[in-house]
Parts: C-alpha cells; sequence; structure tokens
C-alpha cells in the first residue's frame, strides 16, 4: 500500500482504530490529536508513526503541523475524526459548552480541510467525519446533531468546488462504543465496536463513491425517514422525546 495518511482524532476510538486498520495495510502514518502522551502510545503499539500534535480547533496550530507534514511529501489521504459530544436538550446545555462542540466539530472540520487539501497529491483523498445524528433533528442530539448536518453540507460542498482534483469524502458512522457514546443513558440501537468503525471506513473510503454510513441496518432506517415529509418524520421523532 504504502499511502501517506494524516489521520485528525487518532488518540482513541475510530480515530486510533483505523491507524490500526491502515498500519496493517502498511501505510506510512501521521497521527494527530491534542494529546501527545496517547499518540506516542499508539504509534509503540504500531510500530511506528510520526505524532504530530495539534488542535482543530487552533487555527495556528493546524498550520504549524501543516508545515511539517508538508516537509515529508504528499498526502495520498487526509481523514478527520475529532470531535465533541454532549447528549442532552437544546434548552438544558450550557451554552459555552455548546459553542465549544461548534467550534470543533464544524469549524474544525472546515479548519482541517483548510489546510489538508494543500497538502493532498493531485486526486488525493480528504474525509470529513459526520454523522448519523445529523441525517434528521432527533431528540437528545442538540447541539451536535446540528454540527454534524453542518460538517455533512461541507463535505457536499467542497465535492462539488474541488472534484476531480480533491476526492471529498464523507463518512457517516452511527453508534459505535468509544468514551463519546458511553455518556448515552439510552440504548443505542445497532452500536458496533471502533474495530468493526475502522474496516467499514478502510473499505468505503477504497471504493467510488461519496458516502461511507454504517451500520446500514440503522443508516437505512434513518435515511428512509429523512425521505418522508416533515408532516410524518417530525411526528416520529416526537415520539421518541421522553
Amino acid at each position: 500500500m504504502n499511502e501517506r495518511i494524516w489521520i485528525m482524532g487518532a488518540s482513541e476510538g475510530i480515530g486510533a482504530a483505523l491507524a490500526q486498520a491502515w498500519a496493517q495495510r502498511g501505510a506510512k502514518l501521521i497521527l494527530s490529536a491534542r494529546s501527545e502522551d496517547k499518540l506516542a502510545d499508539l504509534a509503540t503499539t504500531l510500530g511506528g508513526a510520526e505524532i504530530v500534535p495539534c488542535d482543530v480547533a487552533d487555527r495556528d496550530s493546524l498550520g504549524r503541523a501543516a508545515e511539517t507534514i508538508r516537509a515529508g511529501g504528499p498526502l495520498d489521504r487526509a481523514v478527520t475524526l475529532a470531535a465533541l459530544y454532549d447528549p442532552g436538550k437544546v434548552m438544558e446545555i450550557d451554552a459555552d459548552r455548546a459553542a465549544q462542540i461548534v467550534t470543533v466539530n464544524l469549524t474544525g472540520s472546515f479548519n482541517f480541510a483548510r489546510s489538508a487539501v494543500p497538502l493532498l497529491k493531485t486526486g488525493g483523498q480528504l474525509a470529513l467525519t459526520g454523522s448519523v445524528a445529523g441525517y434528521i433533528g432527533l431528540p437528545q442530539g442538540q447541539i451536535y446533531s446540528a454540527t454534524k448536518a453542518g460538517v455533512t453540507n461541507l463535505a457536499e460542498t467542497m465535492r462539488a468546488e474541488l472534484a476531480p482534483d480533491v476526492d471529498i469524502r464523507l463518512i457517516s458512522p452511527g453508534f459505535v462504543d468509544t468514551r463519546l457514546t458511553q455518556k448515552n443513558d439510552f440504548d443505542m440501537p445497532a452500536i458496533i465496536q471502533p474495530e468493526e468503525a475502522a474496516r467499514a471506513i478502510v473499505s468505503g473510503l477504497d471504493r467510488g463513491g461519496f458516502e461511507v454510513h454504517f451500520p446500514r441496518r440503522l443508516t437505512l432506517s434513518l435515511k428512509l425517514m429523512q425521505m418522508l415529509p416533515y408532516a410524518l418524520s417530525l411526528r416520529l421523532t416526537r415520539r421518541l422525546v421522553r
């Protein structure tokens, strides 16, 4: 394989599992997140990887990271999985925390995209991570769901603007057992492990198309709900309010 791949949000969860999956295929990995210690531990587990700590919410931090990465040559792929999440109702979430979630999830995706695209070889791949939570407004999704809907829109816009010079992709996971989803106090349908999510991402990004969504037993039902007129879809989501 021998691809050069930058993974943002690689310190744990899906990002760490994705790094392991690509490392097994012989990729040359650049691992980024805010936590240098966790990145170092992961690099050791992988048998070696380039560590470039940075923060998607800090444009200067990303700029310095990009210059470091540029020195090593062009990238084949860049993917960001960095995100914040707190469950709860819109009227109950702390406003400052909500602003932080917007900054990391939505503005952070924008910042990463602007830093990564110039580093890609012609035809290289940029993948942004949305969520099935962004398909339709669901109870207790609060500002997180709104940010993921924004990431989806951003990826669609960039696909229209940059293809075919850049292969823009959207990753839309369902429930994955990570530190973030462990905050939920409700039953999560079709929940999967990070390793399964990583396999789905690797396989999906290798294929053509735009969106990689999984697990399909959940995503297809939500896509169907998304297609319904509001008179029906809002009635269904209202029933989910506890």
